[in-house]
């Protein structure tokens, strides 16, 4: 009887096996950045059209106090509008999955919210509101709960009917249908919904910032580039990325401690 050798993976090989997932995505953004920089050098890209990524590094750190305040007033926004909008989003999907005649009304009018230009509500926003911070959380708000409204009322309608009559059988009130088989089922779906919303709560505030701020990123993007700083604004726009990116994660790893075989199911 013959034995068919096989050959145990060298640590190495196991250690990239476990870590690609991870490595990949940071080698090729070191390849984009080392690329970058030699076609900025090469070409002789003035600064004020493309700064490299060497003059954006010196630039953000130079002014890393400066970057650093206008990240927290960003991420405050972020924080608050992406918090209102799951306050009102989970409530209303709940609604809108129970009756039909609420969401025959309402959904018509979620539609509408989104069919508006944030930039062009921004100002009437402002003008209603006053130049304070309430009209860029309200903002970020519009930009967040709408995707997560649509995912939670998926997710809580796909349940197979069969479980809802095996509920039924049980005669079990519509509270607990929605509490004991919805709810469970549709958490993938939530929680789809929530890392959507994250990152465009981003986006959001930034809308904001570029039309009522005297702080955030957005604020200070606007006016590096007024002044012709770009590397500044560069360096404003990937601590943009980067905060989107975590915050993202952030959602990620709380599905994954909390919902472990959410993440699983989503993975199969």
């Amino acid at each position: 009887m013959s034995h068919i050798a096989t050959r145990t993976p060298s640590p190495l090989r196991r250690f990239w096996m476990r870590s690609q997932g991870t490595l990949l995505p940071v080698i090729t953004f070191l390849l984009v950045l080392l690329l970058w920089e030699i076609c900025v050098k090469v070409f002789a890209i003035p600064e004020f059209l493309l700064p490299a990524p060497s003059a954006i590094w010196l630039a953000t750190t130079e002014q890393a106090g400066l970057v650093w305040g206008h990240t927290l007033a960003t991420l405050r926004t972020v924080v608050l509008g992406y918090g209102l909008s799951i306050l009102i989003s989970l409530p209303l999907a709940f609604a809108l999955t129970s009756s039909r005649i609420v969401a025959n009304a309402v959904y018509p009018l979620l539609i509408l919210t989104q069919s508006i230009p944030k930039v062009a509500l921004a100002p009437i926003l402002v003008i209603a509101l006053g130049a304070n911070e309430l009209p860029r959380v309200i903002i970020t708000f519009l930009v967040a709960f709408f995707p997560l409204v649509v995912a939670v009322t998926t997710g809580l309608l796909s349940v197979p009917g069969d479980l809802i009559e095996l509920g039924r059988s049980y005669r079990a009130t519509r509270l607990q249908q929605m509490v004991q088989i919805r709810m469970p089922y549709a958490i993938p779906f939530i929680f789809s919904g929530l890392k959507t919303a994250v990152a465009l709560a981003v986006v959001g505030a930034v809308v904001g910032e570029f039309v009522t701020s005297d702080r955030g990123l957005g604020y200070l993007i606007q006016t590096s580039t007024a002044f012709f700083r770009m590397p500044l604004a560069f360096g404003a726009m990937l601590v943009l990325s980067l905060m989107g990116i975590v915050l993202f994660q952030i959602v990620a790893v709380a599905e994954k401690l909390l919902f472990p075989w959410s993440s699983q199911q989503q993975a199969d």
